[in-house]
């Protein structure tokens, strides 16, 4: 089966409207491989050919002048695209950046992002239902979801795109297969094959330390996701005198 590909990927811009006039000024884009990250990631800075609007600017604090000298979306639209290629896209509020991001395409005349990518996800959305009537910007899905962003003061397009892929991984936990399904085909069709583990001589390999420190962190990061009620947390006390 061949490797699950996702690039999360997220932009800074001028402003708040591509059809308006504003452009990209940052992309961020993070590699993931059957949901591990790979540190194979891209990062551009863009000039846009404007000035960045004040508003935009207090958000993500990249100055006008820092960008003079930066490539044009067209210098890298290229390896951007290649890199991108067939991959599932993980964007946080996706209407936004793919809007962006078609709107530059369309600027160089090469076809819309969707016709290069697999698929697009979008983790408003999903986190829109799976927590509705809260809020769900990535901020507040950090906190949620015991994502530390203590780095984040201002808007950045990698930064944000690293801390949406631990977003993501934490709002998809429970998708993760943990048995797979066996069948065989008859002449009715295809049938459930019951496999006795108890044939097979099956070793018990322990967690090293790295694993075990990994192990507790996650269950950590449960933990404050459920505001200090998961069931281990609570039993630990009474295990603890047991002994």
């Amino acid at each position: 089966m061949p490797a699950m590909r996702q690039i999360v990927l997220d932009t800074e811009t001028t402003g708040l409207s591509a059809e308006g006039g504003d452009r990209i000024i940052e992309i961020g884009c993070v590699e993931l491989l059957n949901r591990k990250l790979t540190g194979n990631n891209k990062h551009f800075y863009l000039n846009p050919g404007r000035d960045s609007h004040e508003d935009a600017l207090k958000v993500h604090g990249i100055s006008n002048e820092f960008l003079r000298d930066k490539p044009k979306f067209a210098e890298v639209a290229d390896e951007l695209l290649d890199y991108l290629q067939g991959a599932e896209i993980i964007i946080h509020n996706a209407a936004f950046d793919v809007g962006f991001l078609n709107k530059e395409l369309e600027l160089i005349d090469k076809p819309a992002f969707a016709s290069f990518v697999d698929s697009v996800t979008d983790t408003l959305r999903m986190a829109k239902e799976m927590y509705p009537g809260k809020r769900n910007s990535l901020d507040a899905l950090c906190d949620r979801l015991g994502v530390d962003n203590s780095g984040r003061t201002l808007h950045g397009a990698l930064l944000d795109a690293e801390l949406l892929a631990d977003v993501y991984i934490n709002l998809t936990r429970g998708q993760d297969a943990l048995l797979i399904d066996v069948s065989a085909q008859d002449a009715g069709g295809a049938v459930a094959v019951r496999v006795d583990l108890s044939r097979f001589d099956l070793p018990v390999i322990a967690a090293n330390d790295q694993e075990s420190a990994a192990h507790e962190d996650v269950l950590k990061q449960l933990d404050k996701a459920s505001g200090g009620k998961t069931l281990w947390r609570a039993q630990e006390p009474a295990a603890a005198s047991v002994a």
